[in-house]
């Protein structure tokens, strides 16, 4: 099961929208976030509970740029701040 949907996230004073997807696998989740052209990045749980950024290894085969980490780290903390 997948939900599509648009996250906004304030990154460096502006609002930036991001094409989203919740995945449900079992009784587990994720979140599929486009953050460029060709650059998916996976946001799941980790033992804390808190939101990690994964990349698959075949988007960092790509010519894509590595993403900005403090871009990550404001759409994992804007995705726990929808979840409270």
């Amino acid at each position: 099961m997948s939900d599509s949907f648009v996250l906004t996230v304030d990154y460096q004073g502006k609002e930036r929208n991001f094409a989203a997807e919740l995945l449900v696998m079992g009784y587990t989740h994720k979140f599929r976030v486009t953050i460029a052209e060709g650059m998916d990045v996976y946001f799941e749980r980790d033992e804390e509970g808190r939101y990690r950024a994964v990349i698959p290894p075949e988007a960092r085969k790509d010519q894509v740029p590595e993403p900005d980490i403090a871009l990550l780290q404001a759409i994992a903390q804007t995705i726990e701040t929808i979840l409270e």
